[in-house]
This record gives structure tokens, sequence and C-alpha cells, in this order.
């Protein structure tokens, strides 16, 4: 990495001017972020994301972050004894692990974040699907991958019957940053544990976003060689669906992405969250830093 103190001043100048035209285009328009992986666990990738966070807020853009916590909601599982277990890609959630899920998530990790953007200088403020009744969500039916007929029960994961952004629309036009912990209720007041990367395609598509960015643990979409596919279609991504290249856990991730896409989203970005600053470079540069998914 470049020391910053060794870069010339013009050609610092230089590097903020480039800024410039994406600022203007992006002004005013919505970017919904997911938040996750080693960018949400390590120290100064977390500081690095709530500057980043704060300074497209303080140039006019809109950010809204969607995080998850797979990794925390592990450990304190582990601590009460409890294995978790994962059908297709998905966290099998009984009711004393929903408990878990919603004091990790709504408690702890949501106020970490909400706390790091507040330090870097912004206005944060957590949310559940709960809040202004945003996250309305049913059982989730997982059929499947292999026999249709076979229908799985993994508790009490959600799936999105409908989204309300009112509450997220009146904070960010009051100069605050929404954090949402991907919970949802059903219509007997149950809690679901719903898909980060699910809630946060579904809201970037009610919202309207510009953007969506998934910050995720790899450089991106990879094909069979490994190396990265920076720029891709939705036709492209269903090809890539169908030989294989992507499965496992990217499944439920770029599924949501190829919907949000589809459904108006002008640009999806799956990036590489180890990267300190990913995020400012991949929105405010021409480098493209991850894998772009366009609506068309």
């Amino acid at each position: 990495m470049t020391d910053l103190q060794s870069i010339a001043p013009r050609d610092k100048a230089e590097i903020l001017a480039q800024a410039l035209p994406y600022i203007r285009k992006f002004h005013g328009k919505t970017m919904v972020i997911k938040y996750g992986g080693n960018a949400m666990t390590d120290p100064a990738l977390q500081a690095d994301f709530a500057e980043d966070v704060v300074l497209l807020k303080l140039v006019g853009m809109n950010p809204v972050v969607v995080h998850g916590g797979g990794p925390q909601i592990e450990t304190a599982l582990n601590r009460l004894g409890k294995k978790g277990e994962f059908i297709q890609g998905m966290r099998v959630t009984d009711a004393e692990t929903m408990e878990v899920v919603e004091w990790v998530l709504a408690g702890e990790v949501q106020q970490d974040i909400v706390g790091l953007i507040n330090q870097a200088g912004g206005k944060a403020v957590g949310l559940t699907g709960r809040d202004g009744g945003m996250i309305r969500a049913q059982k989730l039916r997982m059929v499947d991958n292999k026999d249709p007929s076979i229908e799985h029960d993994i508790g009490q994961v959600g799936d999105i019957v409908s989204i309300d952004p009112s509450v997220v629309k009146a904070l960010q036009d009051d100069a605050f940053i929404p954090v949402i912990s991907p919970i949802g209720f059903g219509e007997d007041n149950e809690s679901y544990n719903i898909n980060a990367d699910v809630v946060a395609s579904k809201l970037a598509t009610v919202l309207q976003a510009e953007k969506l960015v998934l910050l995720t643990n790899i450089p991106g979409v990879l094909n069979k060689a490994g190396e990265l596919l920076t720029d891709l279609t939705s036709r492209e991504i269903d090809g890539l669906f169908a030989d294989g290249t992507i499965s496992g856990g990217m499944l439920p991730k770029i599924a949501g992405a190829l919907d949000a896409a589809k459904a108006g989203v002008n640009a999806v970005h799956i990036i590489d969250g180890r990267v300190p600053h990913a995020m400012l470079l991949e929105i405010l540069t021409e480098q493209a830093y991850g894998t772009m998914i366009r609506s068309h």
C-alpha cells in the first residue's frame, strides 16, 4: 500500500478531482450497502467502513446500511453450547436460536455499527424490520435443490412479504444514516431471521436505489479459472448459475443482487470488504474493485 504522505500534492488533487463526476452523478441518490464479512470484524476495516459511509452522506448521497452477523451469532450460540446447523446455505433457526439472533443482531452488532458511524462524524440510527412496520415476513418454505418434492423446515427463517420504507425515507431526509438489522415480523407478531443479502436487495428495489453494494469476503464473482469478472449483465449471470460457477453461499447473494438489478436498481456491486475503503474506490473512481452487475 502506498503511504499517503508520499503522494505528491498534484496527484492528490488529481485523485480528488476524479471523484467529482461521480459525486455529481450520485448526489441525492440512495445507496443500499450490505455490510458483512471481514469488513465487519477487523477494527481497522470497521473504521474505514464508517468513514466511507459518513463521507458518502456528506457529499450528498443517502447511504442505508443493512448488516449481517453470521460469525457473531455463531460465537453467541457456541457460548450457549448450541451448534449452528445450515441447510442449503441458510441457518436453521429454532425459537431459542431466534432469541440469540435478535439480541446479537439488533443489540450488539447493530449498536456497534451505529457507534462507529457516529464516531466518524455521522448520525446513525439503528432499526429492525419491526420499526415503522418496515419488514413483513412469513416462514420461508425451502424446497430441496435436488428433489423439489422435499421441503426443509428451517424454523423461524423468513421470506419477505413486503417492505414499507417510509421510516427509512423519513430518516434519510433528515441527515440520518439508517442501520438495519435483517429481522422481520409475521402476522402474529412472531420474529423472523432473514438473510441480510436478501433484505438489502429487496430494500434497494423498494427504495429505487441507484446502487446496491454488497461487501463480502471475496474479490467479487470469479470465473472457473478464479479470475475476477468485473462487469456482468443479468443474462451472463444466468449462464454462471447454469454451469455451476456460482454455488453455495454465493447463491442467495447473487440471486438477490440479480433480482434487484432486474427490478430497476441501476448497478449492483459485489466488492471485497477486506480492501481498505473498498466502497469509496468502487463508487467514486473509474477503477473496478469488484463485480458490477448492470440492470441491462
